[in-house]
């Protein structure tokens, strides 16, 4: 097995992330994830491990370099990573916005649960497979009035999924943080009682959030998302545990 060529872990002192944009907020918390990137041909395998959220944006600078230092892209192995919400997700797709403008890919090779769960619900998986390699279309000749040309229809339809999943991140975070906050939860389970919850009432991810959400102003939930979400947190606490409905109704364990 070769010895990784490079290995990079995040400072808490180090506050300035760039975005795919060069804009950063003031502050983000400490990274959980760590990465070795191995040269492979003309591209950078990097391996992570660990939790991709919020603070997995201190991993961005190292991970320009290395985009910037590969001749076609950035391979990610994922599997050893154990959670991952939408800030880690979007970590990802600023990297892959980079990697669009320098002509490049970024594919995840392998990864865990928490990520294929992740890559699934918002639908952004295909972003990050080898046929995702954006293609420019040749310029039209001159008083070309003609129909727009395939690759174009298909890199708007790539935007427009790119801005639904960075717009609906705030609120499917927020949503898990109430959940964590409400039942005692760990930010897995938050998550596994969202993922639960919206597969058994047939319900988006991202309106399931913004009805949580609206219970904290004082909005009801449907009857059956309160009954299934009941179920959920059930499973998900510890046994002999009982927790509050966030709609008031009591959440008893199941046998």
């Amino acid at each position: 097995m070769p010895e990784p060529a490079y290995s990079a872990r995040s400072h808490p002192q180090e506050d300035a992330v760039p975005t795919a944009d060069d804009s950063a907020p003031a502050t983000v918390p400490p990274c959980m994830a760590t990465m070795d990137v191995v040269p492979d041909g003309d591209r950078m395998t990097v391996s992570m491990w660990g939790e991709l959220d919020l603070g997995s944006r201190r991993l961005l600078p190292e991970l320009y370099d290395m985009l910037t230092l590969s001749g076609g892209g950035v391979d990610l192995r994922l599997d050893a990573v154990g959670f991952c919400d939408c800030s880690g997700l979007n970590a990802l797709l600023d990297l892959r916005t980079r990697a669009v403008d320098q002509g490049k890919t970024v594919t995840i090779r392998s990864c865990g649960i928490a990520v294929e769960r992740l890559l699934d619900l918002t639908g952004t998986r295909e972003l990050f497979t080898d046929s995702a390699r954006p293609e420019r279309p040749a310029p039209p000749a001159p008083h070309d009035t003609g129909p727009p040309v395939e690759g174009g229809q298909e890199l708007r339809a790539e935007v427009a999924q790119l801005r639904r999943a960075m717009q609906t991140r705030p609120t499917i975070d927020l949503a898990r943080g109430i959940l964590m906050a409400s039942f005692n939860l760990t930010p897995e389970a938050a998550w596994s009682v969202l993922v639960r919850t919206s597969q058994n009432t047939n319900t988006k991810l991202h309106h399931l959030a913004q009805d949580l959400v609206g219970t904290v102003r004082g909005s009801t939930l449907p009857e059956q998302v309160q009954q299934q979400l009941s179920a959920a947190v059930a499973d998900a606490s510890r046994p002999g545990e009982v927790a509050a409905c966030p709609t008031g109704g009591p959440v008893e364990d199941r046998d």
